[in-house]
């Protein structure tokens, strides 16, 4: 039997950007949707937002990707059609949904992401997001702003009053400083690099800024802190971290170096200290977070991009140059050939 091509596989005519091998590279691509099902819901797509995931797939560094790939899981537009059992949205609701691509139907075709001009999901995996969230800067939260605001939660660091530590100021970073700020936690930045101490304190409102290189500043801040989410994906030492903090403190991994980390038992047996880790939450927990964002005013700093500048975009990504994450004006730049 003789595959059908990505455009004949299913009824929805769709058009984005993929990259066709290891090379990474994306270019114009046709390709489909499924069709809508009862409680499916189709959306224009209007923004998406840029992950190191999506780096990391297009490049198959993680030996799961699938060619031809479309990125992209911080996806947001407005619905356009609905299945007819839908219940909870209607055509012009803004929506956003996440993890869309690199995996496959039941029917065995490939998924696709959201550096597209619509998707297709069931309404169970879609987010309503508030009117007064701005749609580009609100992207990135599906993927930073609930990759911190579930652990802060969870592990109990969103409580008025406690000491946080919060590790890099990248993507993750940023955002889990705006959203501990919010829930009247003290917030110090650990950083390798001095330079963002302005930026820490005086943009995103820190309340104190450490050099992790310091000798001096670690030994002062020793035993303060009730917890530290931790957002690095380089390899880093965990013992000075886990000095920070207090007796039954709380040090949570959410950035994913290549190798493992190096963890010694005693200093946390004798802290009775916990190291955890979390990746992103439910679908309830997400639409929580995005209400709360909406009422406290949170998006990510962002720069918006056009579609035919997203190679460059990947390049600087690795580069970590953005501040703080990208966003593609899928709805303004990507034109379709159908």
């Amino acid at each position: 039997m003789v595959a059908k091509l990505p455009e004949e596989e299913h009824p929805k005519q769709a058009f984005g950007w993929a990259a066709r091998d290891e090379s990474g590279v994306l270019s114009p691509f046709d390709f489909s949707r499924r069709a809508i099902g009862e409680k499916d819901i189709c959306f224009k797509v209007l923004y998406c937002g840029m992950c190191h995931s999506d780096l990391h797939m297009v490049k198959n560094e993680w030996g799961t990707s699938t060619y031809p790939l479309v990125p992209g899981h911080e996806i947001v537009g407005v619905v356009t059609e609905f299945g007819s059992k839908v219940e909870k949205f209607k055509v012009g609701d803004k929506v956003e949904t996440i993890l869309t691509y690199g995996a496959k139907y039941h029917d065995g075709t490939i998924t696709y992401g959201g550096y597209s001009d619509i998707m297709v999901a069931d309404e169970h995996f879609i987010i309503r997001i508030p009117d007064t969230l701005p749609l580009d800067s609100t992207a990135p939260l599906l993927c930073a702003g609930i990759t911190v605001y579930s652990p802060l939660k969870y592990y109990g660091l969103d409580k008025p009053g406690m000491h946080v530590g919060i590790v890099g100021l990248g993507g993750l970073g940023h955002m889990a400083v705006k959203f501990a700020k919010v829930m009247g936690v003290k917030v110090t930045v650990i950083s390798t690099s001095p330079s963002k101490k302005q930026e820490a304190v005086e943009h995103l409102g820190a309340d104190s800024f450490l050099v992790s290189r310091d000798q001096d500043q670690m030994k002062a801040a020793m035993g303060t802190m009730d917890g530290i989410i931790d957002t690095v994906s380089a390899m880093h030492p965990l013992a000075p971290l886990i000095g920070l903090l207090k007796t039954n403190g709380k040090l949570v991994l959410v950035g994913a170096p290549e190798k493992p980390l190096e963890l010694a038992a005693f200093p946390l047996i004798m802290g009775r200290k916990i190291v955890g880790g979390s990746g992103t939450g439910g679908m309830k927990e997400t639409q929580e977070m995005i209400n709360f964002a909406a009422k406290h005013n949170i998006t990510a700093d962002v720069e918006v991009i056009p579609i035919e500048y997203v190679n460059i975009a990947m390049e600087r990504m690795l580069k970590a140059d953005v501040r703080y994450r990208f966003v593609i004006d899928i709805g303004n730049t990507i034109k379709s050939t159908y």
